[in-house]
């Protein structure tokens, strides 16, 4: 949703700063973007992912380890701001954790659940920036539809490597060497 009000100025930083705190805001080509905090099935969806990708990847728990893994953190990429659902880094490209607020590393993998109030954005500039910023892997979550869609980048276009639905299994780059059951994703 664009909130900007002056479409004469580009939105800034302090745009983002400003906005009320039941909000989450991104800037996005110059424009801010204002979405209210995740419903429970979208904030279920996100956290479920992260309890099963975090113990093998983050922690080597059953896992290969190597990876560092955020809930929507703010991520400065140019001029843009965004805040994905999750995030992960391989740790050799960001061995520990900035001191300040938000980062500027572009994360190696990115996850966006769907909503009906971010479906547009999250699949449009959000999708078009993590390319641009050299994201190699995009996961695509709907809770309502119950599906993941996983991509890689390739020569600069994202193409689709899995697209799964209900409880089939997730073995999908880059988090292939573990498998989990979707359903685990769902609320219900």
């Amino acid at each position: 949703m664009n909130e900007h009000s002056d479409p004469r100025r580009p939105a800034t930083y302090q745009d983002v700063l400003d906005a009320p705190p039941n909000m989450v805001a991104e800037l996005l080509r110059g424009v801010l973007h204002l979405h209210p905090r995740p419903s429970p099935r979208h904030a279920r969806a996100g956290s479920a992912l992260g309890g099963k990708l975090v113990p093998p990847f983050d922690f080597g728990d059953d896992g290969p380890g190597g990876w560092i893994f955020l809930d929507e953190h703010e991520l400065h990429l140019g001029d843009d701001v965004l805040v994905p659902d999750l995030g992960g880094w391989r740790r050799e490209r960001m061995p520990k954790l900035p001191d300040r607020a938000w980062f500027d590393i572009p994360p190696d993998w990115a996850c966006e659940i769907l909503s009906p109030g971010t479906r547009r954005h999250d699949l449009t500039e959000k999708r078009e920036t993590y390319a641009a910023a050299c994201v190699r892997h995009l996961w695509l979550v709907d809770p309502d539809a119950r599906t993941l869609e996983a991509f890689e980048l390739s020569d600069g276009r994202w193409l689709l490597i899995a697209a799964l639905k209900d409880d089939e299994e997730v073995r999908v780059p880059p988090f292939d060497a573990v498998a989990f059951g979707l359903s685990a994703l769902w609320a219900d």
